[in-house]
């Protein structure tokens, strides 16, 4: 399989068992790729901007623990 199109074609012939193991992988796989990626830009300082409004927010007394 070497496009998204053989592999829904794939896809769609699994049984609801098979498509449930693969969801379950997908979801482990996908969220491993994001943890990857956050970690990068965090590395990288893409999220500073982010973090400094968020401790801004903190330190004027506009958050809660809600």
């Amino acid at each position: 399989m070497r496009t998204v199109k053989e592999i829904k074609e794939a896809v769609a012939r699994l049984t609801n068992a098979e498509r449930s193991e693969l969801r379950e992988w997908f979801v482990e796989f996908d969220a491993a790729a994001w943890d990857l990626q956050f970690e990068a830009d965090v590395h990288a300082g893409r999220l500073g901007a982010l973090a400094d409004e968020a401790l801004a927010e903190l330190h004027a007394g506009r958050c809660n623990d809600r």
